[in-house]
């Protein structure tokens, strides 16, 4: 090896650990580890075609195209234009800031949303259930119990809510911002 290859292969080496790094951590995001590899290579390239990808990762086509789409999911990699091209490129989104965000914020929406109606829906039923003549006080006590069980709850999905308008808008960053040091 010449003293010249020696600075190229150190480069190599050092992106390697990170490639492995965030390869290893993209199961938070909910994708596979071919994923993950993925977007952990397209990291450090400006942009690639599947068959680029295919060829780097040696990953089959239909996995490559299932790992984009998903990647695309997540916000994690755009769909880019390249003039003169007929071949799609792709670049992964190299803003951590932006991919966390997108991708909590979404699933905290998700989150804040499905669980919220689900609580109103069945505090409706708790209503009913407290007021039909029918219902023993034991079911009664019973349903009162819960209800204020899931009223306390709300406040969780709520502030997980303001939580995402505050990222959102850029808010956090008054409290917690991205550099300390500065």
């Amino acid at each position: 090896m010449s003293d010249t290859e020696k600075p190229s292969i150190k480069i190599e080496e050092a992106k390697d650990k990170v490639i492995g790094a965030i390869a290893e951590t993209m199961d938070l995001y909910g994708v596979t580890p071919a994923a993950g590899n993925l977007y952990a290579t397209m990291y450090f390239k400006d942009q690639m075609t599947l068959d680029e990808m295919r060829t780097e990762l040696g990953m089959s086509k239909p996995s490559m195209s299932t790992s984009v789409r998903r990647l695309q999911e997540i916000e994690m990699v755009k769909k880019t234009f390249t003039r003169g091209s007929r071949k799609h490129t792709y670049a992964a989104e190299k803003n951590f800031f932006r991919s966390f965000m997108a991708f909590y914020c979404q699933m905290w929406e998700r989150e804040a949303k499905m669980n919220l109606e689900a609580i109103e829906e069945a505090q409706e039923d708790f209503i009913d259930v407290i007021k039909d003549s029918s219902s023993t006080p034991d079911i009664v006590a019973n349903a009162k119990k819960y209800y204020d069980q899931l009223e306390e709850s709300k406040t969780y999905y709520h502030w997980l809510n303001d939580l995402v308008d505050s990222i959102r808008s850029g808010k956090i960053f008054e409290f917690l911002p991205k550099d300390p040091h500065d």
